[in-house]
C-alpha cells in the first residue's frame, strides 16, 4: 500500500490567480521562492499556518489548495 502524502493546487491556482510567480506567493505568505517550489512540488510539506497562508494568499479554502491521498 502506498505512503499517504500531502498533495496540492498551487501552480494551477497560480496560474489562474494572474499567473502569479512562485516568488510572488512567496512574498505575500513569507516564505522563500524555493520552498514555494519544495511544496509545489511535493518535496516539503508546509507548516500549518503556512499551508492557511497559501490557501488565503490563492482566495481558496484550504481544503481546495491541499489534499491528503491515502
Amino acid at each position: 500500500m502506498p505512503e499517504p502524502r500531502l498533495s496540492n493546487q498551487i501552480r494551477l491556482l497560480r496560474f489562474l490567480a494572474g499567473e502569479m510567480t512562485q516568488a510572488e506567493l512567496g512574498q505575500r505568505v513569507g516564505l522563500t521562492r524555493q520552498t514555494i517550489a519544495a511544496i509545489e512540488a511535493g518535496k516539503y510539506s508546509p507548516s500549518l499556518e503556512s499551508a492557511f497562508r497559501i490557501a488565503d494568499a490563492l482566495g481558496k479554502p484550504l481544503d481546495e489548495v491541499f489534499r491528503w491521498e491515502r
